[in-house]
């Protein structure tokens, strides 16, 4: 049986939430490899809509296994608040169907005041983070003073990395104004929901190499999008960890070869939220007719989405960079009724064309798109579940797109509703 990879192919918000939840429903295990509660989607099962940050897709679904990897940060506070949520709708958690990784570092609420004061402090700079204490979890992570899950086990030794942790946030809070974190305030929080976290605490290397051995499906579930990462996305406009699929081995503690299948979550045009470059972002009627069609409003933060035309090139350079075997294709039905689309199939760089989205800061502001226009069409492709279904014009668009990324489309999302999907290739059937 296959192990299967979902990655976003653009800057997030690509629709992953009905994919993600058809995969789930087929795997045995779900893992989170990296990111924390900044990103999240929204699954509707039985006319039930449930609304995860954290916890991994098949969490609402019986007898899945869901497991948060190492590679994720994870606020213990925001994690138990989302489980005491989904009990609520009746949705059974426990150490049966959850686990999280012993070395797992943790968010904070240091880290959440401490993002926040940057992205006030930077002004028009800013990177458009969601305040939730992401990226300086991260930095105490690879600066090797985090608090990690395993840490709440033995509350003797927990004093002293509290004390070092407090050593360098103390001196930042210092320098920009703020009063010292009390240590023993700090301790008695983590103190108080340590036993509510253990209860999920597990080796999950270990865990997911028996899963495998078993022949169990694992599905890899990533959060944000490709062009987001840390390393091969618009930097410094991105989030603090990796994004690409490669990340799904070192964030789970799975070898490499234990990926057989990449699938790109990809919108059928293109959207991003906060700041940073965005090549084919149509700030007109364009633009916000994508919005308001596509219901464009981040599931976590609410924020408005800024829009445009499909960007094949970044996704093409997404492609490349994520090992993506196939596409799902979602919301084309977004744009049903336009006379013209547009695809970007280049970028001009101080009057030179360029086939890839360059890495520096400036050169990103810089580009500009090179469109190829497509006629549109006007009958309805929503809830079209075979190609015979949809208008000749969405044919010729998808399938287009499809050279122009150098990638096929595996599957074609047509509603939000997870039966309206054109299935051509199967990501689980090796």
């Amino acid at each position: 049986m296959a192990n299967v990879v979902v990655v976003g192919s653009q800057w997030g918000d690509e629709g992953k939430g009905k994919i993600v939840d058809w995969l789930s429903e087929r795997a045995d295990v779900v893992v989170r490899f990296q990111g924390g509660h900044n990103a999240g989607h929204t699954l509707v099962i039985d006319g039930v809509t449930y609304k995860l940050s954290l916890l991994p897709s098949g969490i609402v679904r019986p007898g899945k296994l869901s497991v948060i990897g190492n590679g994720v940060v994870v606020d213990p506070w925001a994690l138990i608040e989302e489980i005491d949520r989904l009990q609520e709708q009746g949705v059974a958690v426990s150490r049966e169907n959850l686990r999280l990784a012993e070395n797992a570092a943790l968010i904070l609420p240091l880290h959440r005041e401490l993002d926040a004061l940057r992205e006030a402090a930077a002004g028009a700079g800013k990177i458009g983070t969601t305040k939730r204490g992401i990226g300086p979890a991260y930095e105490d992570k690879v600066g090797r003073r985090a608090i990690r899950v395993m840490d709440l086990q033995n509350l003797k030794t927990l004093h002293g990395k509290v004390e070092r942790l407090l050593t360098h946030h103390n001196a930042l809070r210092r320098g920009l104004g703020e009063p010292e974190v009390s240590s023993s305030e700090l301790f008695e929080q983590l103190s108080e929901i340590s036993p509510r976290v253990l209860d999920y605490m597990d080796a999950v290397w270990a865990l997911l190499d028996r899963c495998r051995r078993q022949g169990q499906r694992i599905l890899f579930e990533g959060a944000q999008g490709v062009m987001l990462d840390i390393d091969h996305g618009t930097y410094p406009f991105v989030t603090s960890s990796h994004t690409v699929a490669g990340q799904a081995a070192a964030g789970s503690g799975m070898g490499p070869s234990a990926i057989d299948y990449v699938l790109g979550i990809t919108k059928a045009y293109t959207t991003r939220v906060g700041s940073g470059p965005f090549p084919s972002e149509q700030e007109n009627e364009v633009g916000q007719r994508l919005g308001e069609r596509g219901h464009e409003f981040g599931t976590v933060t609410g924020r408005a989405r800024r829009c445009g035309w499909f960007d094949a090139v970044m996704v093409r350079q997404a492609v490349k960079t994520s090992g993506i075997d196939g596409i799902a294709l979602t919301k084309l039905d977004i744009l049903d009724g336009f006379d013209e689309l547009k695809v970007c199939v280049g970028y001009k760089l101080d009057g030179e064309v360029i086939d890839h989205l360059p890495s520096a800061q400036g050169a990103q502001a810089r580009v500009e798109p090179i469109y190829e226009s497509f006629e549109g069409w006007h009958d309805s492709t929503e809830g079209a579940r075979s190609w015979n279904d949809l208008p000749a014009q969405a044919v010729k668009y998808v399938r287009h797109i499809e050279e122009l990324i150098e990638a096929p489309v595996a599957m074609l999302s047509t509603s939000p509703e997870r039966d309206d999907t054109i299935l051509m290739k199967d990501p689980f059937e090796d």
